[in-house]
């Protein structure tokens, strides 16, 4: 996942890269955006699962 911060100049949301200590930036479109955000939804949807799964886990040691 690239790395999406505000542009200093305009102020717009754009993909920063860094090459030989030169910074990047890269304007983005509102449907890239939406991409970016569908894929940190899914990020923390699987995080969710993972802790939900882990602290029943840990639940159930500690019943035993």
């Amino acid at each position: 996942m690239s790395n999406v911060k505000s542009c200093p100049t305009c102020g717009g949301a754009s993909k920063v890269k860094e090459v030989d200590s030169v910074v990047e930036y890269e304007s983005l479109q509102n449907s890239e955006l939406e991409k970016k955000i569908v894929q940190l939804k899914k990020a923390m949807m699987k995080y969710k699962e993972k802790s939900e799964a882990l602290e029943a886990e840990l639940k159930a040691l500690k019943s035993k």
